[in-house]
């Protein structure tokens, strides 16, 4: 397994959202990174735990989050295990009062959970290798991009209506 960080949340040219995981360790990722394709919500929640921005009302996946800590369990790690007819599979590992427990999950929800409970995110070797692309084939926002998307979604939770997620 290797250890990545989220460097990035950005839209590939058909405007889907595309999460970026980069190797800490930079002598196992050989200057790769790892794109994975997620909703516009989870990009939403995965960018709001990582900037620390907060949000009005609480997302999904920081009711989780507070459901852990109110059932003293905690998220150990998140590992993306194994990519099926290009389609990534998780798993979120918790350390419990009755022992270890692991369930399936989307990347994106184990890695919007990973980003709030400050948990290592894990990628399979196998994965990496079979999806991993070379970094400078990736075009990050740099210079400014980052507190430009910053305060769009500030601006968006300022004036977001709650009728709009109703189902």
């Amino acid at each position: 397994m290797i250890r990545v960080r989220v460097v990035g949340v950005a839209l590939d040219p058909a405007q889907q959202h595309v999460i970026l995981l980069k190797p800490i360790d930079a002598a196992r990722g050989r200057d790769r990174v790892l794109p994975v394709w997620i909703g516009p919500q989870e990009a939403m929640s995965i960018l709001v735990a990582i900037e620390g921005t907060g949000s009005p009302r609480p997302l999904a996946h920081d009711l989780m989050t507070a459901m852990l800590g109110e059932l003293s369990a905690s998220v150990d790690r998140v590992e993306i295990t194994h990519l099926d007819e290009g389609t990534f599979h998780a798993r979120v590992l918790l350390n419990t009062p009755v022992g270890p427990r692991a369930f399936d999950s989307r990347p994106s929800d184990a890695i919007a959970l990973a980003a709030r409970a400050d948990a290592p995110i894990l990628v399979a070797d196998a994965v990496f290798d079979e999806a991993g692309v070379p970094d400078d084939a990736v075009e990050l926002d740099g210079d400014g991009a980052d507190e430009d998307r910053v305060e769009e979604f500030r601006r968006f939770l300022d004036h977001v209506d709650p009728d709009d997620f109703q189902g």
